[in-house]
């Protein structure tokens, strides 16, 4: 009987660490998932159809030399089909071109787009300080 006690506290005090082992690992990840959806938004001037932010939190090197980076666009007018939305944008510095690899809207359904082509900012002045500021950043 005795014997039996001994084993039933081993496990119980077991059991109770491991419980609070992983109340304690469960806390951490989430304390460092809510950090990571903190953004520290840049703002580029403004424009008669909106404004441009983009993360300086989510600059990430591409292996081919561009830049990604986490931009959202406010349109000055909301409405149920045009709301916010945000890009996960890849800048070439260089040709001072784009590509929008992923965008969801207030939906938060998102649409990758792996096979996007290069494309010219066409005189975009939004899309155009969102490229000349990542690339400034980028020099240093």
């Amino acid at each position: 009987m005795i014997q039996t006690k001994k084993n039933f506290s081993s496990i119980f005090f077991r059991n109770i660490w491991a419980l609070v082992f992983s109340i304690i690992f469960f806390f951490s990840i989430a304390i460092k998932e809510s950090y990571a959806l903190q953004h520290d938004w840049v703002g580029v001037p403004k424009t008669a159809y909106g404004e441009q932010l983009w993360d300086r939190k989510s600059i990430q090197r591409n292996e081919d030399g561009s830049v990604r980076v986490l931009s959202k666009f406010i349109p000055k007018t909301k409405s149920e089909i045009n709301q916010d939305i945000i890009y996960t944008m890849d800048i070439n510095c260089f040709e001072k071109a784009f590509r929008d690899v992923s965008f969801s809207s207030g939906d938060l359904k998102t649409l990758l787009n792996n096979f996007a082509d290069w494309r010219d900012p066409n005189g975009d002045q939004l899309i155009l300080g969102v490229i000349g500021q990542v690339c400034r950043v980028e020099e240093y």
